[in-house]
């Protein structure tokens, strides 16, 4: 349950941006714990439509409609390896750049060639297994697919914030698929974290991005090593933090740039000072 003082400080907080319109909500394990600005309102999330997509594919491969480490994208590479942005294949096209395993290229093309792989395989539309496998059991009634599985959900912040709860504390996913999807996969593996620059190592999971010891980040200096998610080009975020108990997510207007890199630290670490791992519980 929200406490006032709380969200009047989220409201602080997202006063400062420099944005049309956002909204932010925070959740802990037993759901809501604060909220500000617009969060009905459907935002595109770019690029954290990918955890949607990961989820999916890993829900089918729970169910044994496809296997993680079987082929799929450029030669020698695997589900697994497109999942984790470790394929080799380019950013936005076909040509391969580097070995499987060799280099985390951060890729919307391996996202697509995953998703394509999945839709094959079921013999069914990738955005009919997405609704199926993680917008139906997860409730998010607002979100929409309208585009590339690897950045093209468009949804509110409440619905964002239905996924964090999920990830934080699994009941519609069971809380295997969501260790795998948030454990590192070809650790050790560097490379350019958009915005941000040359990570090393640049740690991600399945889908997720994993926070490690990464320097400059857009999580708190503070987050916990373990805290994972992802941002969107749109201006849209999702981090979990499970050490600290809590999740964070926003989606608005403005796409990210220099000012987001600024802001969203600055939110995150007010986000852990207000609840953490003693956030009041909900009503």
């Amino acid at each position: 349950m929200s406490r006032p003082d709380h969200d009047a400080a989220l409201a602080r907080e997202l006063a400062t941006w420099p944005v049309g319109s956002a909204g932010v909500m925070v959740v802990g394990p037993r759901g809501r714990l604060g909220a500000a600005g617009e969060v009905t309102t459907a935002y595109p999330w770019a690029s954290v439509t990918k955890l949607l997509t990961a989820l999916t594919v890993l829900r089918a491969a729970e169910d044994g409609v496809v296997d993680l480490d079987e082929p799929a994208g450029p030669p020698g590479s695997t589900v697994r390896h497109l999942l984790a942005h470790a394929s080799g294949v380019a950013f936005d096209e076909d040509r391969v750049v580097a070995g499987p395993g060799k280099r985390r290229i951060y890729s919307n093309r391996g996202i697509e060639l995953v998703a394509s792989h999945l839709e094959t395989r079921a013999g069914w539309p990738f955005e009919a297994l997405l609704h199926d496998g993680v917008i139906g059991p997860l409730g998010l009634t607002g979100t929409v697919l309208a585009g590339s599985p690897a950045h093209g959900a468009r949804g509110p912040v409440t619905d964002l914030a239905r996924l964090a709860h999920e990830l934080l504390a699994p009941a519609a996913l069971s809380p295997a698929l969501v260790a795998d999807a948030v454990t590192p996969a070809f650790p050790g593996l560097a490379g350019l974290l958009p915005g941000f620059g040359r990570q090393v190592p640049n740690g991600w999971g399945l889908g997720f991005e994993l926070r490690g010891g990464k320097s400059p980040h857009w999580t708190a200096p503070a987050s916990s090593p373990v805290t994972f998610g992802h941002f969107g080009r749109s201006g849209a975020f999702l981090w979990v933090d499970p050490d600290a108990g809590v999740a964070c997510v926003s989606a608005g207007d403005t796409p990210f740039g220099p000012w987001a890199a600024e802001h969203w630290p600055v939110l995150a670490t007010r986000v852990l000072d207000l609840y953490g791992s003693a956030a009041p519980p909900a009503a």
